[in-house]
């Protein structure tokens, strides 16, 4: 068996996980709560109303907005609702 070269070095702390900054929702949700509408139909081409949901809700808790936002589906139709 061969050697395997390795380096150890001691650290205080593990660093946090890094998280995306943005997703390509975020502008769903700031066109939904900068605008006058309290509820509305959200479609996005070749995306399923759940996975839809899915990726809004991730947002939504991501950006702390679940007292002001909430996205629901109905008959494979997703809305999102002001609380």
């Amino acid at each position: 068996m061969s050697e395997v070269k390795f380096d150890l070095q001691p650290v205080s702390r593990k660093p946090s996980r890094k998280y995306r900054k943005g997703s390509k929702y975020d502008p769903i949700l700031d066109s939904f709560i900068d605008g006058e509408h309290n509820l509305v139909m959200v479609e996005v081409p070749d995306k399923d109303a759940n996975y839809l949901r899915t990726q809004l809700n991730k947002r939504i808790e991501a950006r702390d907005l679940l007292s002001r936002v909430k996205v629901s589906v109905v008959n494979n139709v997703a809305y999102l609702e002001k609380v």
